[in-house]
Parts: structure tokens; C-alpha cells; sequence
């Protein structure tokens, strides 16, 4: 008889738990998505922070649960699968609730957070057969500029390198990387592996991607990794880069190149990258989801410009492409589940005034309209909102030129000015090239309003409609 390891028995344990609790449909997995600077860490502190400290006071009316008064109260769990991070709770809060709040600090790789939801059933055999029920959510918060990678698995070398040559040549970026593309230049192809020389160039490259990221607010990054390596930084694994001048080789002589030569090793590492990170990364944790929200923060995207907004549109569906959709069964939810329900939440709703949130709704409906049109036929339940996680501003009216206009008021990002604003109109529809000729955009960063007490709940815009939307129907 085979002797099982304690880690082997373990693991059939968590197995086990997880099928029971997928067959009582009380189990959760909800995926947080979303590119950098989209508002992930802020969304999952105000989320848990409004379940654990719910109280008189909190506005989540829009949760029916609460409103019916069958919601008793969640806690914090520990986490099941133990190799993935922990999402640092404790610090997000402890940078909300100092003195002079700050952003909790993002984060940088995969982390979790698992919550146990106590509350009272209202429908079907399980309001006769027990008082209380417990749902069990499994938080997962994910880069999105990780999400990008996932396209990769069906290039070779070669169509990436062409791809990432259109966009590194493109007219906006190519003053940009012309450092970068004038030593690309110098390596030969087929000459022996230079390692150091492919180190070099991999930094320069990464320097390049955060520098276009960063500096110049692009979405599209690949490989996601570079800009944030979390455990596999300095590792050959990230010290590949695109090769650009595909049309000036022999193509029979490149099929056969082997890893003892630059171009050989480029290959090998590219197709390593896919296999040991990309596919890996894919079949551990995406195809485990069966909630997801993807944020979205368009504002930044309307200051920066035309350029940096289709940029946000083309990484948006990159990042839906990615996904295992579908109408979701008790067969599928045991065996291969899929997401069944999916929220486009707009972040930072708090940054423009109240009578805009439509139209930032709206903006978002628009990027992500092919993506909704193929998963309304796939049966997936879908909402778009505008929310803010944690509210950093106070609307109001003020006066110009004799009229009164919405305002909103905040702390500017050094703190030190309490400033009053009309941030500017946002389009309702993809702006066209007059629109972005004509108008000015000014949507402002603000800081945390005010400090809350450690058991308070964040104040915030919408999050209760998230609640809903997402956990609602599982908490009958």
C-alpha cells in the first residue's frame, strides 16, 4: 500500500473541501484584475474592509444581503493554497488609517486573501434545513500586465519579435527606443552565445518597457514580467529581447540555429519563458476562476492623449482574450469551472464630479464593446460601473465667472493644498481625432480625504453594488 507523504494528504484535504463546497455552491473564486496604477490593492482593502467591519453606519444598501438583514458577519480565513503570497491586509489598512492617509502600497506579484461569509439563507431547501450558511471567497488579485503575456503562447519567436518591432518602431515610441534598437543593431544573429551581451541588452529592453510605461503611460508591455519579475528577476528566464531584423537573415539558417548561438539562445529562452512562466502561470490560476472584475482607469489614459487611450482599448481586450468564459453548471464548477459572471469596473469615479459617472460608464462600455458582444453570446453576466474603492474627494458646487458649476475638493498628492476643482468633462463615446484637437483634460491625483479608525469601514463609491453583482446571488 502506498505510504502517503502529511504534505500529499494535505492536499486531497484542501481537494476534497473544495469539491464539497462547490457542490453546495458556497465557494467563491474571484479574480481582481487590472493593469498598474488600475487600483487592485485599494479595491480588495476597501472589499474586506467593508465585510469585516460592517456596522450601522456603513453604506452598502445597494448589498442585498444586508438590506434584508440576513447578512451576520465575515472574518478572515486562512488561505488554502499556501505556495501563493498573502495579501497584505494589515499594511493597506495601517496606510489608510494613519494620521495623513496614504495609498496602500500596489502590489507586486500574485497574492490572495480568503474570507468566510456568515449569513442567514432566504430561498431554496437550505432556508428549511439550517439557520445560518457560509459562503467562502477566494480573492485573488492578479497584474494584469501579466494577463498580457497569455497572447504569447500562440506566436513563435519570430511573429513576437515582428509584433513587438511594430510597436517599438511605432512613430510616438521610436525616439524612445532608439538607444535601445541602435544596440540591438550591433548583435549577430549566428555568432557564438554572448550571455553577458544578451544581459545587457535584456536590461535595456526592461529599462525601455518601464520607461514606457512609467514616463509615457502605455499599456502594452510584453513581457510582463520585466516590469515586474517579482521571484524571477536577474534570472536568464527575463534576459531575452525581440529580434528585429528578421528580413535581413537566412530563414533556413535561423530554423536551425541552435542555442550555442545568440539568435539560438534568444529562441530558447523565449520558448522557455512561454512553457515554464506563461502556460504555467495559466493553467495553475486562470482556469480556477469563476468571478472576475477587470478595473479599468481610463482617466489617466484621457490626459496623456489619443496614443495612450487605444493603447488602454487594445491591452483591454489582450487581457479578456485570456480568459476561460462561459455559462457556468454544477459539472463545470466541480470539474472545470469558468467565469460565469464578469464586472468592468471605471476606478477613481471620485476624481470627476457625480453628473459624470454616467459618461465614464458609458466610455468604458465603448473600449470593451467587442469583448461584451462575444460574451453576451457566450451567457456571461456582465455589468459596468464607475466606482471609487476609497473615496478621496467631496463634491459640491462652487463658482465661476458668475455660474455654478460642480466642483470637487481633495488633498493634491503632496498634501500640503486642500484644492477645488471642475476636473473637466468626460466623453461619453471613443473620442474621434477632432475631439482630442479640441479639448483640455485635467483630471487631478488626489490623496485619501481623511484618516477612518482601524474598525471603521473606508468610505467609497459603489462597492456595494460590486458586493452584489458579485457574492449576491450566493448568499440567498
Amino acid at each position: 500500500m502506498a505510504i502517503f507523504k502529511k504534505e500529499q494528504l494535505n492536499n486531497i484535504k484542501r481537494t476534497a473541501n473544495e469539491i464539497v463546497n462547490r457542490t453546495l455552491d458556497q465557494h467563491i473564486n474571484l479574480a481582481v484584475t487590472g493593469l498598474s496604477r488600475s487600483g487592485k490593492t485599494a479595491f480588495i482593502t476597501s472589499l474586506v474592509n467593508q465585510l469585516l467591519n460592517y456596522n450601522s453606519e456603513s453604506q452598502l444598501s445597494f448589498f442585498e444581503p444586508i438590506q434584508s438583514q440576513r447578512f451576520i458577519a465575515a472574518k478572515r480565513v486562512p488561505q488554502q493554497h499556501y505556495h501563493i503570497g498573502r495579501f497584505d491586509y494589515e499594511s493597506a489598512m495601517s496606510a489608510l488609517t494613519k494620521e495623513e492617509p496614504d495609498w496602500p502600497v500596489p502590489t507586486k506579484g500574485i497574492s490572495k486573501i480568503r474570507l468566510a461569509i456568515k449569513y442567514r439563507p432566504d430561498s431554496g431547501l437550505l432556508k428549511y434545513a439550517t439557520d445560518t450558511r457560509t459562503l467562502f471567497v477566494d480573492i485573488t488579485d492578479y497584474p494584469g500586465e501579466w494577463l498580457l503575456d497569455l497572447p504569447m503562447l500562440d506566436q513563435t519567436y519570430e511573429e513576437w519579435s515582428l509584433q513587438m518591432a511594430s510597436l517599438i518602431n511605432d512613430e510616438h515610441k521610436s525616439s524612445e527606443a532608439s538607444e535601445f534598437l541602435a544596440k540591438l543593431q550591433t548583435l549577430d544573429p549566428f555568432a557564438n552565445v554572448d550571455e553577458q551581451l544578451l544581459a545587457e541588452l535584456a536590461e535595456d529592453y526592461t529599462q525601455l518597457l518601464l520607461k514606457l510605461k512609467h514616463d509615457k503611460g502605455y499599456s502594452i508591455i510584453q513581457p510582463g514580467r520585466f516590469v515586474l519579475p517579482g521571484d524571477l528577476a536577474g534570472t536568464p528566464l527575463l534576459q531575452f529581447v525581440p529580434f528585429l531584423g528578421f528580413d535581413d537573415i537566412d530563414v533556413e539558417r535561423y530554423q536551425y540555429a541552435k542555442e550555442d548561438s545568440n539568435i539560438g539562445m534568444l529562441r530558447a529562452r523565449f520558448l522557455e519563458y512561454k512553457e515554464r512562466v506563461v502556460r504555467k502561470f495559466y493553467k495553475e490560476h486562470f482556469v480556477n476562476f469563476d468571478r472576475q472584475i477587470v478595473l479599468a482607469d481610463c482617466l489617466t489614459p484621457l490626459n496623456r492623449g489619443a496614443e495612450n487611450f487605444r493603447e488602454l482599448q487594445k491591452a483591454m481586450e489582450m487581457i479578456m482574450e485570456s480568459f476561460n468564459y462561459g455559462k457556468s453548471s454544477l459539472f463545470s464548477r466541480l470539474f472545470s469551472p469558468k467565469i460565469d459572471k464578469l464586472l468592468f469596473a471605471a476606478t477613481k469615479a471620485d476624481h470627476i464630479t457625480p453628473e459624470q459617472h454616467s459618461n465614464l460608464t458609458s466610455l468604458l462600455n465603448q473600449l470593451i464593446h467587442k469583448t461584451k458582444q462575444h460574451l453576451g453570446y457566450e451567457g456571461v453576466e456582465m455589468k459596468t460601473i464607475a466606482l471609487s474603492s476609497v473615496k478621496a474627494t467631496l463634491a459640491g458646487k462652487g463658482r465661476h465667472q458668475g455660474n455654478t458649476i460642480p466642483v470637487i475638493q481633495g488633498y493634491t498628492e503632496t498634501r500640503n493644498k486642500l484644492v477645488t476643482v471642475f476636473p473637466g468633462e468626460v466623453p461619453s463615446q471613443l473620442p474621434d481625432v477632432a475631439y482630442w484637437q479640441d479639448n483640455q483634460f485635467n483630471f487631478m491625483s488626489f490623496m485619501p480625504y481623511q484618516a477612518v479608525k482601524e474598525h471603521q469601514t473606508l468610505p467609497h463609491l459603489r462597492i456595494d453594488q460590486a458586493l452584489q453583482f458579485l457574492l449576491g446571488d450566493k448568499m440567498k
